[in-house]
């Protein structure tokens, strides 16, 4: 029987809404802006395994999307993971996507360190997506886009890393 080590949450609303805000570039935040990009957030489903053999946990898009090929996309997924410590959550894209349009994501497999659930944006995860086929590609709001694998690593016998991560993408060649 697998072992229990990890536990997704979501990030909060205010945390959301300013990473829906700095990535989509909102122009205006009005009444009706807030409240769409809140019924986004209220439909996030946290990742969960659809069998009990299956060793990934599928994240659902957010949003409605279409990428024509060449095209990306940065997904905030809403989503943070609390992990044990000598574990790393890799993400890769849904293989049917990949196989059908030729769906990758940017840096080909997301590594999320255990530390980052501590990072000031709450370790919200984030996911970018580009189409290298040759047909368009739509993604439609609770389709499964990535999923997650838990692995264990270990470390050197003389490893001294004492840096702190604060951030997500690139953050641990700027820690503490």
């Amino acid at each position: 029987m697998a072992k229990r080590v990890a536990r997704f949450e979501k990030v909060t609303y205010r945390q959301f809404e300013k990473d829906w805000i700095d990535t989509f570039n909102v122009p205006e935040l009005n009444m009706s802006t807030r409240r769409n990009i809140k019924d986004i957030y209220d439909a996030i489903t946290l990742p969960k395994r659809a069998t009990k053999g299956s060793a990934g946990y599928d994240f659902v898009s957010p949003l409605t999307f279409t990428l024509k090929p060449g095209e990306t996309i940065k997904i905030p997924t809403g989503i943070r993971c609390e992990m044990d410590i000598d574990l790393v959550l890799m993400l890769y894209p849904r293989s049917g996507l990949g196989f059908k349009y030729g769906l990758n994501l940017m840096n080909q497999t997301g590594i999320v360190d255990s530390d980052f659930y501590y990072s000031d944006n709450e370790g919200h995860i984030f996911v970018k997506l580009k189409n290298n086929g040759d047909k368009e590609c739509t993604i439609r709001g609770g389709d499964n886009v990535v999923q997650g694998v838990f692995l264990e690593y270990g470390i050197t016998i003389d490893d001294e890393a004492t840096g702190i991560r604060n951030g997500g993408f690139g953050s641990t060649t700027k820690n503490k």
